[in-house]
């Protein structure tokens, strides 16, 4: 599992301006099980993204599709973890410990 935080490097009409492709983008991921859960930060500065893949690099990959990366307005920090708990929706992304 995988942690995605984005910060903006560009103003937020930047930002803005990109949203529907981002959007668009989110929603396929969605479709293809990939991200689980997502939003923006508060205060709104980025957002974070849950997602699940077979590695990191297959991550690496659907990040640099972002319409946000590739215009360059944010940055991606990816952080993989371990879910060895969580809640009864999420039981088939369980890890086990180790």
């Amino acid at each position: 599992m995988f942690v995605l935080e984005l910060t903006y490097t560009a103003p937020l009409d930047a930002v803005d301006a990109l949203l529907p492709e981002h959007v668009a983008w989110l929603d396929e991921q969605y479709g293809k099980g990939v991200f689980l859960a997502s939003g923006r930060k508060e205060p709104r500065d980025g957002g974070v993204i849950l997602a699940v893949a077979e590695n990191r690099d297959r991550i690496e990959e659907i990040v640099a599709g972002d319409p946000f990366n590739v215009a360059g307005v944010c940055t991606y920090r990816v952080t993989e973890f371990r879910a060895t708990k969580t809640a009864a929706e999420l039981e088939r992304h369980r890890q086990p410990a180790g």
